[in-house]
């Protein structure tokens, strides 16, 4: 979307620059990052928080294959430095209205001995954090490089403890920096003395996936590449990111921090991308398919999506997307496709498919304008290549390609967004989370919350009526709480769960054995929107507990957790409009409730100035739905 009140200071500080440093601070002045060159050292960054250091001097530059390393023995030549004030509003998001608001810095460097190459560091202070990204420039005949190692580091004054995830959906550990010895999952969250710290990167679009590890020099982290990227000069970089706050909770209110770094919406007609509701449709049956369509339609849900077998084994390279071939280790089937879709057309319900990245890759360019044809809504990409070079500029453009066919896309497994979806909104959502399908307890919930999801939406796949929600995952209202709490334009509500119509084939999906049982609260999901026009974490501590209010035109939705510990929440309601009467619908655990999923209801009126105190068991959970009355 066009960006709003853009405000742009002129250009100053051309040519001849005789200082070795460049200092800029971010617009509220709190935030101040340095750039220094010193001819024979590397050239080095440090960032200071309201006075206090919170990054070290820390080396920037990139190792070459066949080239001598670049980032010592540079002067900077000249800067400049732009003033930005603007906001934009999203197709869909956490909020109707993004702030843009940084100061900018191009400082333009260059070797002092042979070959005199140059490059340019732009560097970015926001309110929110800094960001800086590097552009190799051509030196002589010189016109591609291919990176061996990148050289940037994160250095801290101690050995701060982290939030580690190995991979996109391993656990998360609380460990010391020291101890990062294995590349590490980004965002990064660092826990800075009285500031959290999350180091991460925006824009990664056709370049090496960052990690990060313990560097060589103590309480220091280190880009890790995937792979040696080759790049055209000039080239580029995705942004290097340090998000800076207070507490968790400003941390995760600030998080279209990385979609600022992305270029703006380049898809012109939007009107075709709509957010929702989705149920995975478990039978792989024209039956199963046809109560799912029902269901949605009785239940306020906007999308059916038919997982892995439909079109056969999807491990198979030679098993056809472009045929309804029912996988029978998975099912026996029949499955009617076509009369599903059309079936669903006419009750406003979108199709979305599945399909294994083994024939994504052969398949993409026959199988999309295909799915369009059929009348699908979205695929969702599987098991997807990630990190290296190739495989990330391959799934952008397969994202790119989906626009191009109406096509919305949700990308499964170990993809982690660095802001995409900012350029091309059709990219929905995406795993590179530790959801629900793999039976996290609250604890860990409440640790992806703080970390996981500074990085953007995550289809966290909520699983209502499994029976792991009850023996493992905090029970039926913490799942409520989640699909607040745990934001994605698409939302699936019910992973491994049948309507009560539906055929009795299970369709070889571990765990959806059981049907759905019309409860009172499914009210809540009916009724809750997926995407928001203001959000506000209320209260928050990683892996211990977080209160989260999102607003949805006049109503309001919030979602509370609890870790292992009793928490008692002393709700403040002045996020409520003066002057309104909201009906209050408390969802809370009972365990003397008469409904099997112990879910009690409580009507109350409540207004701005009230005050909500409500005890929350431990691994439990509080829903409430805000209803504006007048």
């Amino acid at each position: 979307m066009k960006n709003l009140s853009l405000i742009f200071l002129a250009l100053v500080l051309f040519g001849c620059n005789h200082s070795n440093s460049v200092v800029l601070q971010s617009p509220d002045r709190k935030l101040k990052i340095s750039v220094t060159a010193n001819d024979t050292a590397f050239v080095v960054y440090s960032v200071e928080s309201e006075g206090t250091p919170l990054i070290q001097k820390s080396k920037l530059g990139f190792a070459f294959e066949n080239a001598p390393t670049l980032g010592r023995n540079m002067e900077i030549v000249s800067s400049s430095e732009l003033h930005v004030n603007q906001s934009w509003k999203p197709v869909y998001g956490e909020r109707a209205e993004i702030p843009d608001t940084y100061h900018q810095a191009i400082i333009h460097l260059k070797e002092t001995v042979e070959p005199e190459r140059e490059m340019e560091l732009t560097v970015r202070a926001y309110n929110e954090g800094i960001a800086f990204q590097y552009t190799l420039l051509p030196t002589g005949n010189t016109e591609s490089v291919t990176i061996q190692q990148e050289l940037t580091e994160f250095c801290f004054s101690k050995d701060y403890n982290g939030w580690v995830s190995d991979r996109a959906q391993s656990e998360y550990r609380k460990v010391p920096i020291s101890e990062i010895t294995s590349p590490a999952e980004r965002p990064l969250v660092v826990e800075a003395d009285e500031k959290l710290v999350a180091i991460g990167e925006a824009k990664l679009v056709d370049f090496s996936r960052m990690k990060l590890q313990a560097g060589e020099r103590a309480n220091s982290l280190v880009a890790t590449l995937h792979d040696n990227p080759s790049v055209k000069l000039p080239y580029t970089s995705p942004w290097r990111t340090i998000m800076t706050g207070d507490s968790p909770g400003e941390l995760l209110e600030h998080n279209y921090f990385l979609q600022n770094l992305n270029d703006p919406c380049t898809i012109e007609d939007v009107s075709w991308i709509k957010p929702g509701k989705v149920i995975r449709e478990v039978t792989l049956t024209t039956r199963g398919g046809m109560a799912c369509v029902d269901f949605a339609a009785e239940n306020g849900l906007q999308y059916v999506e038919f997982d892995a077998g439909w079109y056969g084994f999807e491990y198979d390279d030679s098993s056809d997307a472009s045929t309804i071939t029912v996988d029978p280790k998975r099912s026996p089937g029949p499955l009617e496709l076509q009369k599903v879709i059309n079936y669903a057309n006419t009750k406003g319900i979108g199709i979305i498919l599945y399909v294994n990245r083994r024939a994504l890759e052969k398949q993409l360019d026959e199988i999309l304008p295909l799915y369009k044809s059929w009348g699908v809504k979205g695929v969702k990409y599987g098991f997807v290549q990630v990190g290296s070079q190739e495989w990330t500029t391959w799934l952008h453009e397969a994202v790119k390609k989906a626009a191009d066919n109406q096509l919305m896309v949700d990308i499964h497994d170990e993809y982690r967004p660095t802001g995409f979806s900012r350029t091309y909104p059709n990219l929905m959502t995406q795993e590179g989370i530790r959801g629900d399908e793999e039976s996290p307890d609250n604890q860990h919930t409440l640790t992806t919350l703080f970390t996981r999801m500074l990085a953007g939406a995550a289809d966290n796949t909520i699983c209502y009526f499994a029976p792991r929600v009850t023996e493992k995952m905090g029970g039926h209202v913490s799942q409520l709480a989640k699909a607040v709490m745990m934001y994605s334009p698409w939302q699936f509500l019910f992973w491994y769960d049948r309507p009560p119509n539906s055929s009795e084939v299970i369709g070889g999906v571990p765990g959806a054995k059981d049907y759905i049982e019309i409860t009172p609260e499914l009210e809540f999901f009916k009724n809750m929107p997926t995407v928001w026009d203001e959000t506000r974490v209320l209260e928050g501590e990683i892996g211990a507990y977080a209160t989260l209010a999102r607003k949805s035109g006049n109503d309001w939705y919030l979602g509370s957790l609890t870790g292992n510990v009793t928490h008692t929440a002393q709700l403040d309601l002045s996020f409520l409009e003066p002057g309104k009467n909201y009906e209050t619908l408390i969802y809370s655990h009972d365990p003397d409730a008469e409904v099997a999923t112990k879910v009690r209801i409580d009507h109350q009126e409540m207004r701005y100035d009230s005050i909500l105190s409500f005890d929350i068991g431990a691994n439990s959970g509080l829903a409430i739905h805000f209803k504006q009355t007048n």
